[in-house]
Order: structure tokens, then C-alpha cells, then sequence
């Protein structure tokens, strides 16, 4: 009796070891990246079905067994990205570490509300609808910065970001103020913030050479101080968005539209940013070229050419339809 119970033994023994072995040294998983969520809360058997039934573990059991004969370590949920097989014990180390995916959020300089919430939801971040509500909505985040601002429009900076699935919405645009917050300390951004964060993100969609922008805030602060009106096309285009009228070209009936971002029409800034302006454009918004510049318009090379009189102006604009035209013909 005593040599069948120690058969007995040793055959339960090595049955589970054999079932260990299976199931903790036998590499498993996908060949191409397979993502794959542990919900937060989840318990060691609800994290070990679902690498189970994704196909990243042999077997929920032996993973189960593994984490009681390693002192039941945390496991931590978020997402999880697995591009290649491996044993289980590789995958219950990084489980247990926490070694998440994270999804890259890329916002250039310029980028709007509308953009980054594109940019958000095909990162599988979120839906676009649902950032654009945070962004018009979530001004506590920077009410100490601007307590007049109708939304968080100027102050998500742009910059690579790095966001889980676990991260709220709430948590990206909060990120997106803080890195703002660092480059206007050290900008030295500390009075008139409304004022220069508007006139920058105006700066920021007029051109794309850092090193004009001084000389077109100039424009802009000498349009300001003649009461001219300021007749920026991004302020148009802005308000189109705001009112899901912009479908990528502007008409004659949007100079005319009645928006206080219409810059053909309302004399002043408009009432807040009309994008997120990099560093930069904070930093022309700030200390703009001084000139006594009126008008700028491109050369169609990426530049601008810069006039203090309509009949400069009137030159410039006629050397860029022949450049147009030149290069339509080419």
C-alpha cells in the first residue's frame, strides 16, 4: 500500500511537472504584434483567462500556478502589446512589472482642436468627438493661466507624446498643458498670456519659417495699433470649423461670415487661439521684429515678402501670380 501511494506520488508529481513545463516553458504566442487590454481590477484568474484566450499563454492554469509559487506578485492592467512568442514566464514577468504599450500621439506645431482629436482617435485613443468636448469644456486646467479662455485651444502643445488605453482624455489634454506651461516659463510668458497666445497661434498658421515669424507678428501688432483690421485667412478657416462649414477651400461667402474669429470683419484678435503654436511662435508673439510693416504675402517658395504701403503690397502680390503661374507651367 505504502509503494502504491508513493507510485502515486511521484506520478502526480511528475504529471504536474510535465503540466508546469507545458505550460511555463513551451513558448507561445502570436508571430505579429497582438494587442491585448487586462482591464484594470482585474484578478490573476480574469488576467490569466484572457492571455489564454488571446493565444499569449499555453494554458490560464499554469500561469495561475506560477503566480501562487511566486508569492502572488501584483499584476498590473493596462495594454499589452506581444509581437513575437515566448514562454509564460516571460509573459508573467512583464504582466508583473507593468511593461505596457504606449501609443504615440504625434502634434505638430499648428495643430487645432479638430486636428489633434483626428490625430487621437487614429491612435486608437479615443473617439474624436470626445476629446473635442474636453478641449471646449476642461478650462480648469488652465483657468489660472487664462480665465477668459472659451476653451483649451492654444494651450495643448504641440510635441510626441506617449498615451496607454488606461489614460483618460481628461489625462492627455492635461499633459498637453503642462508641456505648455514649461515652454512659457521658459519663454518667460508671464503677463497678457490671452493676448500673445492668441496672436501666436495666428503667427503659427501664416508661415512655416521660424525665422519670419517675428517680422509677421510685426505685421499683425502694427495692424493692431492702426485699428486695421487684421485679415488672417487661418481666422476665417477657424471660424468655418467652428461652425462645420470649412470643407478645405474659402469662399467669398466666408470673408463675409459673421464670427467674431473673422478677422475680414471684427477688428481685433479674435477671441481666443485659433491653433496650438510651438515655441517659436510664442517667442515672435512675445518679442515680435519691430517694423512698420502692413502686409505680407507668400513668394511661393516658403517664404513671404513683407510691404509697409498698398502700393508695395500691390507689387509683392503681383511677383506671386507670376510665380504661381510660372509653376503651373512648368
Amino acid at each position: 500500500m505504502v509503494r502504491f501511494l508513493f507510485k502515486a506520488t511521484v506520478i502526480v508529481v511528475l504529471a504536474a511537472a510535465a503540466f508546469l513545463a507545458y505550460g511555463v516553458l513551451l513558448p507561445a504566442g502570436p508571430t505579429q504584434e497582438k494587442l491585448v487590454q487586462l482591464k484594470p481590477g482585474s484578478s490573476a484568474h480574469r488576467i490569466a483567462s484572457d492571455l489564454q484566450g488571446a493565444g499569449v499563454i499555453r494554458s490560464q492554469y499554469a500561469f495561475l500556478l506560477w503566480h501562487y509559487l511566486h508569492g502572488r506578485r501584483p499584476l498590473k492592467a493596462g495594454e499589452y502589446a506581444f509581437s513575437h512568442r515566448a514562454n509564460m514566464r516571460e509573459v508573467y514577468e512583464r504582466v508583473a512589472r507593468g511593461d505596457i504599450f504606449f501609443h504615440t500621439l504625434v502634434v505638430p506645431e499648428g495643430y487645432n482642436i479638430f486636428d489633434i482629436a483626428n490625430a487621437i482617435e487614429e491612435a486608437g485613443l479615443g473617439k474624436h468627438e470626445d476629446f473635442l468636448k474636453i478641449a471646449r469644456t476642461d478650462t480648469a486646467l488652465i483657468r489660472d493661466l487664462d480665465p477668459q479662455a472659451p476653451g483649451l485651444e492654444g494651450y495643448l502643445f504641440p510635441d510626441t507624446y506617449h498615451f496607454t488605453r488606461t489614460q483618460s482624455l481628461h489625462d492627455m489634454a492635461a499633459a498637453m498643458v503642462r508641456r505648455f506651461r514649461q515652454e512659457a516659463r521658459e519663454a518667460g510668458l508671464r503677463q497678457n498670456i490671452h493676448e500673445i497666445v492668441t496672436m501666436a497661434s495666428i503667427v503659427e498658421k501664416e508661415t512655416g519659417a521660424a525665422e519670419e515669424r517675428p517680422e509677421v507678428a510685426s505685421v499683425f501688432y502694427n495692424r493692431l495699433n492702426k485699428h486695421m483690421v487684421l485679415a488672417t485667412d487661418p481666422s476665417v478657416i477657424y471660424a468655418a470649423l467652428l461652425n462645420h462649414r470649412y470643407n478645405g477651400v474659402i469662399h467669398q461667402s466666408d470673408l463675409h461670415f459673421d464670427s467674431p474669429y473673422n478677422t475680414y470683419r471684427s477688428a481685433g484678435l479674435p477671441p481666443g487661439p485659433i491653433s496650438n503654436p510651438g515655441r517659436a511662435s510664442l517667442q515672435a508673439a512675445l518679442r515680435p521684429a519691430d517694423t512698420d510693416y502692413l502686409y505680407f504675402v507668400s513668394d511661393n517658395q516658403g517664404h513671404h515678402r513683407f510691404a509697409r504701403t498698398d502700393a508695395e503690397h500691390a507689387v509683392n502680390v503681383q511677383a506671386y501670380r507670376r510665380a504661381v503661374a510660372q509653376a503651373a507651367n512648368r
